[in-house]
């Protein structure tokens, strides 16, 4: 009889404890800041490094707690919020490789900080060109390592203060474990020869920075706009949309605790005109709806009688969605669909995902805005123009240039 992964699993020992048994501290004070500093400098190696945010409670991205670990210097669990920035830590990891899991979601509220990585290695991006079939934490671990991570608090509020010793141990044991995990998957890259391309990524890291939408368009975001049929509506969605980021800001609350974008969008639709058709609007319900009633209310006037009314689409200097191709660009279609096959056949001979080997947008890119000429040298030069790193194009140049230099013909799909 075979078992399933849930049943295997369950029969590996849990980690439950962080190395040495006992959950540090949370430094807040500038001399707990200097002490864990001159422990940091003191070890040696890697320094593993996370962090815990709290988007879905607090305005913004910023980090409520840092966690770090390095042989020899222990744990440190760090509150950044009675701190200016975290230089004295980034003055004593100096030219140390940092080790994350999934770096771009930690990078830049650690940037805000003032820590900056000068060498790193991504633990997930690490399993996802070494082919494992998943690459969350705590599955890596339990693949690489045999034991298995506590799931629980990834979601919760890390603002609340005092932090309960549960979610303290929590974070500990986020960091505890990525030391040895880097080396079983550096073991993995090494064997595969995929260690030079893993190098090429984490290098390309380090400059990570997060696609920031203008603040004008920023109210195009939200969840159900395609509802929204006429521009007046969208005037108004706008306005209600600039009065809840404005307040949240100020309160430093999570817009989506004020008021869901399910209710803006209701709202836009109704165009309530007193405050009780505000109120009866669904999604206006609850302490913020109340309170804040004539600041909604003043947001929907605005909106409808505004002169500025905005266009439902406007040009983002993206491609298309390539389903959408088919009619409006045929060839290019049959390029894109030619290519992202032959792509997937190579990935899996690679032993990683299609979007690891390259990414979904850079092939859209070249394939809706291809060289005047098409050969090896045009196609490997505009890859590198839309991002994609060395290793990927000696990987994928030859394919796409074949791809679209005599595409599969599509007309019968």
């Amino acid at each position: 009889m075979t078992q399933t992964e849930e049943q295997v699993e369950a029969e590996l020992p849990l980690h439950e404890e962080p190395e040495g048994g006992k959950v540090p501290a949370v430094i807040d004070t500038e001399r707990g800041l200097q002490r864990a500093a001159e422990a940091i400098a003191a070890g040696t190696g890697p320094v593993a490094v996370d962090a815990e945010r709290a988007s879905g409670f607090r305005y913004g991205q910023r980090a409520f707690l840092v966690q770090l670990k390095r042989t020899g210097s222990g744990i440190w669990l760090i509150d950044p919020e009675p701190f200016d920035s975290l230089a004295p830590i980034q003055d004593a990891i100096g030219g140390a490789e940092w080790i994350l899991h999934a770096a771009t979601q930690d990078l830049p509220c650690l940037a805000e900080l003032g820590m900056h990585p000068q060498e790193l290695f991504d633990t997930e991006l690490a399993a996802r060109m070494s082919g494992l079939p998943r690459v969350g934490l705590g599955a890596v671990v339990e693949q690489l390592l045999g034991v298995r991570l506590a799931k629980e608090h990834s979601a919760a509020d890390w603002s609340k203060r005092p932090l309960p010793a549960d979610w303290l141990r929590y974070a500990a044991l986020d960091v505890d474990l990525l030391i040895p995990l880097r080396e079983k998957l550096v073991e993995s890259l090494q064997a595969q020869s995929k260690a030079d391309w893993a190098r090429e990524e984490f290098d390309a890291l380090r400059s990570f920075q997060p696609s920031v939408v203008p603040y004008e368009d920023r109210w195009r975001k939200t969840s159900g706009l395609n509802r929204l049929k006429s521009p007046r509506q969208l005037a108004v969605l706008r306005e209600l949309w600039r009065a809840r980021e404005d307040l949240a800001q100020k309160r430093d609350l999570a817009p989506g605790h004020l008021l869901p974008d399910s209710a803006l969008v209701k709202a836009a639709e109704a165009m309530p005109r007193t405050v009780p058709m505000l109120l009866s609007t669904d999604g206006f319900h609850g302490r913020a709806a109340k309170r804040e009633a004539r600041r909604w209310l003043a947001a929907v006037q605005t909106g409808a009688r505004s002169e500025d009314l905005p266009a439902k689409h406007v040009p983002s200097g993206t491609p298309p969605a390539p389903r959408t191709w088919r009619d409006r660009n045929p060839r290019a279609f049959a390029q894109f669909r030619t290519a992202r096959s032959r792509l997937a056949r190579r990935a899996e001979e690679l032993e990683m995902m299609p979007e690891t080997l390259l990414a979904p947008a850079v092939l859209k890119q070249l394939c809706w805005t291809p060289p005047e000429s098409i050969d090896l040298d045009t196609v490997s030069e505009a890859l590198r123009e839309f991002g994609a790193r060395d290793w990927q194009v000696s990987q994928s140049a030859a394919i796409i240039t074949v791809a679209m230099l005599d595409p599969e013909d599509l007309t019968e799909q």
